[in-house]
């Protein structure tokens, strides 16, 4: 690797003395508990971290930061700054709400309190998606905003407010404010790196097509003593229909969906996805093509849920109705409405005995890929070989960004990377989640190059 420029020396010391500021923004948004749901926290705890953003971004060189309320009752904060006349426009995106910490016990240290621990810093949050607010932060002061001075490029933030609940107020914005959103390049913070160290652009997401299947095959629960045998079992009926989704191999088996996708960018190899998911000894993964194929570049079914009594207090009866949440992942090359409709022809017609099944769509959202040839992406991959010193992968997510396929198609000519500080050991949305703290150090080098790089790449 050849020397680096005085300029990416100057930036790379101002992030490595900005990191201790890294860690006390980090701490004070770890602290607050912004989960979007008012059933389990107070929405006083996201009112108070949408006012601490508008603050914090204000003192990093962003004017105009303010709330904006979405359709869906939550809040944005979006702010602005100008760059010199002619210089192309990048939008900065990341979300404020969190998970729910889930199971206070599973946790080894406070969820809501940042703490450092073999060297990386633990919390609700601190990864997903708070880890990258401190990124923007932390790049946008290297840039020099505090100070006065201009950006290289005009610059666009947009922080969500209910990203983890799913329930599309920022996606409805787009549409209605688009003025928020129109850019040159829009920069979705909200993934990361395929490993620890290993500089990432996410080009794949897959959709998502969620439905609730209800069973009913009595007028009510039997005694199963009496009626066992003959009578039909609502819950035998389920399992037998939610067997059929996947095929002997663990193949995602829906009639109608294609599960030969082929995955051409990073490999995935089965021993250190077996580490990143935590699969038990003894315990074979599922499908018949690679890890990366069955992961980006093809359709997965999960069931969520199943509605039905638990062991503890449960009776001897034969079960007249019962419920499952299913949700089917889709690679991009497959509609989401042909997949809702697959995946709802699929579990109606595997129904036994005759049973009655409902299907009710819930949630849903497009498969999304990236355009990654245009001088934005040259520029990314520049910046990340710059504060890296390795050149730049592409991975696949298969998770679901909504908002991604809503951006893509108001703004065509756009170009869309996904980027962050989430790599596998931060287990995002489970107990003792963390982020490792250089990673927000060199991405935020990385987004601090890009910024000062892209004008000239065009």
């Amino acid at each position: 690797m050849s020397a680096e420029s005085a300029e990416t020396a100057a930036l790379r010391e101002k992030v490595r003395a900005l990191m201790p500021r890294a860690k006390e923004d980090l701490t004070a948004l770890v602290a607050m508990r912004s989960v979007a749901d008012p059933r389990q926290f107070p929405p006083e705890e996201c009112a108070r971290t949408a006012d601490f953003l508008v603050r914090a971004f204000t003192e990093a060189g962003l004017r105009d930061m303010r709330r904006v309320t979405t359709p869906d009752g939550t809040d944005a904060v979006v702010g602005h700054a100008p760059g010199p006349e002619g210089a192309p426009t990048v939008l900065l995106y990341c979300h404020y709400d969190v998970q729910p910490p889930l199971d206070d016990a599973a946790w080894r240290t406070p969820p809501f309190e940042l703490t450092e621990r073999d060297g990386r810093w633990y919390g609700r949050g601190a990864a997903d998606c708070k880890g990258n607010i401190a990124m923007h932060l932390t790049a946008l002061r290297a840039l020099g905003g505090p100070e006065g001075r201009d950006f290289p490029v005009n610059v666009k933030f947009v922080a969500e407010g209910s990203e983890e609940q799913g329930t599309g107020g920022l996606e409805q914005l787009v549409p209605l404010r688009p003025e928020l959103f129109a850019a040159d390049t829009l920069l979705v913070c909200d993934t990361g790196n395929f490993a620890l160290g290993l500089p990432t652009a996410t080009t794949s997401l897959r959709g998502l097509a969620n439905v609730v299947v209800t069973v009913s095959t009595l007028k009510g629960e039997m005694h199963s003593g009496m009626f066992g045998g003959p009578a039909p079992d609502a819950l035998a009926a389920l399992v037998r229909i939610l067997d059929g989704l996947r095929d002997e191999h663990g193949n995602t088996a829906v009639k109608g969906l294609s599960g030969d996708g082929v995955w051409d960018g990073v490999d995935y190899p089965a021993g250190q996805f077996r580490e990143d998911a935590g699969v038990l000894d003894g315990v074979s993964l599922v499908g018949t093509g690679s890890v990366a194929d069955e992961l980006w570049a093809r359709p997965a079914v999960t069931v969520l849920g199943i509605d039905c009594p638990p062991v503890v207090g449960s009776t001897a009866a034969i079960q007249a109705t019962v419920r499952a949440r299913v949700s089917l992942r889709v690679p991009p090359g497959i509609a989401p409405d042909d997949a809702l409709r697959a995946l709802t022809d699929h579990l109606t017609a595997s129904a036994p005995w005759g049973a009655r099944v409902e299907v009710e769509p819930e949630s849903g959202g497009g498969p999304f890929r990236a355009r990654t040839d245009g001088p934005a992406y040259r520029a990314l991959g520049a910046a990340l070989r710059e504060a890296y010193g390795k050149d730049m992968v592409q991975a696949g997510q298969g998770g679901s960004i909504p908002l991604c396929t809503v951006l893509a198609a108001h703004f065509p000519e756009a170009e869309i990377a996904l980027i962050g500080v989430e790599e596998p050991a931060c287990l995002i949305h489970a107990p003792n989640e963390s982020v490792d703290p250089s990673e927000i150090e060199h991405m935020a080098l990385a987004e601090a190059l890009f910024l000062s790089s892209y004008a000239t790449a065009r």
